[in-house]
């Protein structure tokens, strides 16, 4: 199965662990609990998929590499413990607390979260002399006498014989043991999680045109070629740096990423390309509705490479508004529920009013600091909660000279009109840039595949079809018909082509 589907299955596993009784019991006990195998190829996003997990669910992740351990660390060190038995003294060989152990008690105590994930990665590929342990660990969740604290679930990964030479098959009691999922790599599954991250466009366009680049593992004699999502993740991020900071892109960079010669000889050749065309096409003029004549007239006469490169900047450029105005949006709630909770203690206590902002502002920096080191927020929650810290310490600074609750409302009711407008300008602002886009296209390619690749691709994009249901796009509903009508007809097309008559 795909990582997509995969994620629903551990999701799915995850709620049926996680549900208790009417006593408040776990129905299912820990130690009746199947771990979840996850076997795949490395770098295909088995990390990212758990940390989605734990943030969705709002639960805790602690994650290691079981390469990375000895017996010694995984199991605990041995002491003598001097026992009596029926009258006669005994010296007893125990264990200190596994240091895995100890480290899921230590979220639970640092952060406040009682429930979360154990993830134990490269599970197959532990030392001759941890092996024993890691099987004990997968059948009882133990580690020597201690055991995973109730409420945390046991998710494990490993990769293929055929990917790594220090594989350790399971037996088969061990496998019956266990909830195992089989990974495959899949483009247009990772192209989603893509989007939602704001992976570089340069990266998206080019493995739309080539697809067949997007994961490779070949043998060569020179050793291993390989090209993996978290090799295109990872690539994207440093794109974006070294763009910030005016710095080279190039060969030598793109080949520290992509470990295969001839793909990352054609992706350098290709975003050298990707360059010129986002110079020459002017994409904020387009998204602000300016673009001059002679750009709609080169891309009425481009290649279909470039046209598709050229889409790929126009979403990057309409998803960073989009993404700007959903945050802005979650930013404005989160903010009416402090000011309502601000309201409600300050006709409580006779504490000044920046007193009381300055205690829910250390309120979020805690629940910050927990949900970063937890896991349970993620990086997309974690930007929310910043800016609106630094929203509430800009309104701790205006309330510094109001000395009642009337006077402290009044400065707030009026920064918060301000930020509102401020919010609503941005999903203006949005709204412009997709409707632009539209307008652009239509005019450049009238009513070819290039439209509907656009709708398609806003559809697939979860940050720009959630702004879109909530906000709306005439011009994308508008086509969204056409892109029904058009798919629906490849359907028939496809089925009477299977047809065989005798």
């Amino acid at each position: 199965m795909n990582i997509k589907e995969a994620k629903e299955q551990i999701r799915n596993a995850m709620t049926a662990y996680f549900t208790k009784d009417e006593t408040g019991e776990y129905i299912v006990p820990v130690e009746k609990q199947r771990p979840v195998f996850l076997m795949g190829p490395p770098g295909i996003g088995k990390t990212a998929v758990m940390e989605q997990i734990a943030s969705e669910m709002g639960v805790g992740l602690l994650s290691y590499s079981m390469t990375h351990h000895t017996r010694q660390s995984a199991l605990g060190l041995p002491f003598i413990e001097h026992k009596t038995y029926q009258g006669k003294e005994y010296d007893i060989s125990e264990y200190t607390m596994s240091e895995i152990i100890a480290a899921v008690y230590d979220m639970m105590e640092e952060t406040g979260v009682k429930e979360g994930i154990l993830f134990l990665d490269e599970i197959n590929c532990v030392s001759e002399t941890l092996a024993p342990v890691m099987l004990q660990f997968l059948q009882y969740k133990v580690f020597g006498r201690h055991r995973v604290p109730e409420g945390w679930i046991v998710v494990t990964a490993g990769n293929p014989p055929e990917y790594n030479n220090s594989v350790r098959e399971f037996d088969l009691v061990t496998w019956d043991r266990l909830k195992r999922i089989d990974i495959e790599p899949d483009y247009d599954v990772w192209k989603e999680y893509a989007y939602g991250k704001g992976v570089h466009p340069s990266v998206l366009t080019y493995l739309e045109l080539k697809k067949a680049d997007f994961y490779i593992v070949e043998s060569a004699v020179e050793g291993k070629q390989f090209v993996t999502a978290r090799g295109w993740d990872d690539l994207s991020q440093m794109i974006k740096l070294y763009e910030m900071n005016d710095l080279e892109v190039d060969q030598k960079l793109i080949g520290q990423y992509i470990q295969h010669p001839r793909i990352a000889r054609d992706f350098a050749v290709y975003y050298d390309l990707f360059r010129k065309y986002r110079s020459d096409y002017q994409v904020d003029k387009i998204l602000a509705g300016k673009a001059p004549q002679e750009i709609r007239r080169r891309a009425a006469g481009a290649r279909f490479d470039e046209r598709l490169s050229l889409i790929g900047m126009l979403l990057d450029g309409a998803g960073d508004c989009v993404r700007s105005a959903m945050q802005a949006g979650r930013v404005v709630k989160s903010l009416m529920t402090v000011l309502v909770s601000l309201k409600g203690k300050m006709l409580k206590t006779d504490r000044t009013p920046a007193e009381h902002m300055e205690e829910l502002t250390d309120e979020k920096r805690k629940q910050l600091a927990a949900g970063k080191k937890s896991g349970a927020l993620s990086r997309e929650e974690q930007g929310d909660v910043r800016a609106l810290i630094r929203i509430m310490e800009e309104e701790d600074r205006l309330l510094a000279g109001a000395e009642s609750a009337a006077d402290a409302m009044a400065v707030l009711q009026k920064d918060f009109t301000a930020r509102t407008a401020g919010m609503k300008k941005a999903v203006s602002d949005a709204s412009s840039a997709l409707s632009n886009m539209f307008r652009f296209c239509e005019q450049a390619f009238e009513e070819g595949q290039e439209i509907l690749i656009l709708v398609r691709e806003l559809t697939i994009n979860p940050v720009t079809s959630a702004f879109i249901n909530k906000y709306g796009c005439q011009e994308y509903f508008k086509h969204n018909k056409d892109l029904l009508v058009y798919d629906r007809q490849q359907e028939i097309d496809k089925e009477l082509a299977d047809l065989k008559l005798d």
